[in-house]
């Protein structure tokens, strides 16, 4: 998924991918918002007391075009001469903010728009920046305060009101993603993306009527394209149809053999029907054309987990880290390695760094109290399985992140466009 972030210039909050303040609609891949950006203060509205650093809105500018032109450097250095004459300009902090996130520098950049917000607090489109961080990181439950608090300030933003429904669908609150999604509808339903994940927030909520009228309409506008047939195979693996999942994913590649993610899925559906070598080589074949992708090295964790080989289910965890530290299915299998193996202390620690990111998880809590109580610390361990027991009842079934089981299907062609 494609991102257009929004630059802070003197008056008015701009988009990095264009030259102008224009809301570009056109496009269901952008978040963009407009709003009056902070001022400079004005005890630094024109020059710095030595009256040698040049006016602010000339560094705006040329900060600004570079920005454009994708001159991150010097984009750098003139907003951060912006700082030396004014050291409480939200506009440069911000701007330094999206500079971090084009480099992917997540927890640079979340620093930096958090220091704007502190500046200018009524700016959304800060709010905005900081719900995008978040959402890159794949920390969908951070991002929904942030997406919603813009979205409150501007409500037609359609490209807020979708990122917000796909947060929604990611955290399993099905309901909330409808809510959000299907007013876009008039707006959206010539676009193959939103009608997959309309179909499938519809499904998990139970609303088999919307489900169907938004599975009809993408059947429809699809034709006969490679990513057609890899997004009504991603709609079989959500309705827990892996046969027919199968039948449009080998349509999808043999159409595309390169196409990036049929395979990580192919995998999954091979996996559910226990056609184990078929699943190891879709797996492989996704790593080669999606290498950096950490999603399916923590799949083929997990595969080799079942398989009983924890040598290989850790080198694996270990590659799925190694891309993102947010894995938590990774970082349970690996506790679960540990304990199994003795290694309490680092059991320990991995199952804490999986509880931070995902707390609400039982199974989770389960296993940190197995290590406790091999660590012979009996009262707290005590208090772990509590909590897992509590969950249990409060819950259907477990979600266990180092299992595919039903629920477990990545999305990354959801959240990244397909090249």
């Amino acid at each position: 998924m494609k991102i257009a972030l929004v630059i802070c210039v003197l008056g008015t909050l701009c988009f990095a991918r264009s030259g102008n303040c224009a809301d570009d609609r056109g496009s269901w891949q952008q978040a963009l918002g407009s709003s009056q950006a902070a001022q400079p203060s004005q005890s630094a509205a024109t020059h710095s007391e030595t009256g040698t650093r040049g006016d602010l809105p000339a560094l705006y500018a040329k900060g600004q075009t570079a920005l454009e032109n994708g001159d991150l450097d010097g984009a750098e250095k003139a907003f951060r001469r912006v700082l030396e004459v004014d050291p409480n300009s939200a506009g440069a902090y911000s701007n330094l903010g999206v500079i971090a996130m084009r480099r992917k520098d997540w927890d640079h950049a979340l620093k930096l728009l958090e220091k704007a917000a502190r500046l200018a607090p009524k700016v959304s489109g800060i709010r905005l920046n900081i719900g995008l961080v978040y959402y890159r990181e794949g920390d969908y439950e951070a991002a929904i305060p942030r997406l919603s608090s813009f979205l409150r300030d501007q409500p037609d933003s359609q490209q807020a009101r979708y990122l917000l429904g796909l947060c929604d669908l990611f955290t399993q609150r099905y309901e909330g993603a409808v809510s959000q999604l299907e007013p876009l509808w008039p707006q959206k339903s010539n676009d193959l993306m939103y009608l997959f994940v309309l179909t499938t927030a519809a499904n998990g909520a139970g609303q088999k009527e919307l489900e169907e009228k938004a599975l009809k309409r993408l059947i429809a506008l699809g034709g006969d394209s490679a990513e057609f047939h890899l997004l009504m195979g991603k709609a079989y693996l959500y309705r827990q149809e892996s046969e027919q999942a199968i039948a449009e994913l080998e349509r999808a590649a043999n159409l595309n053999p390169e196409l990036p993610f049929v395979h990580l899925n192919l995998g999954i559906a091979y996996t559910r029907l226990q056609e184990n070598d078929r699943a190891e080589a879709e797996f492989r074949k996704d790593i080669q054309i999606e290498p950096d992708l950490p999603d399916t090295y923590e799949l083929l964790g997990e595969f080799y987990m079942r398989a009983g080989n924890e040598s290989e289910a850790e080198k694996y965890f270990q590659e799925a880290l190694r891309r993102s530290g947010k894995m938590s299915g990774s970082l349970f299998g690996i506790a679960k390695i540990d304990l199994h193996q003795g290694k309490y202390a680092q059991a320990l620690e991995s199952i804490d760094a999986a509880l931070h990111l995902t707390p609400e998880n039982q199974n989770a809590h389960a296993l940190r109290g197995r290590i406790l109580m091999k660590m012979g610390r009996r009262a707290e361990a005590e208090k772990e399985l509590t909590i897992a027991g509590q969950m249990n009842k409060a819950s259907d079934k477990a979600q266990e992140p180092e299992s595919l089981g039903e629920n477990r299907v990545p999305h990354p062609e959801v959240t990244q466009e397909p090249q």
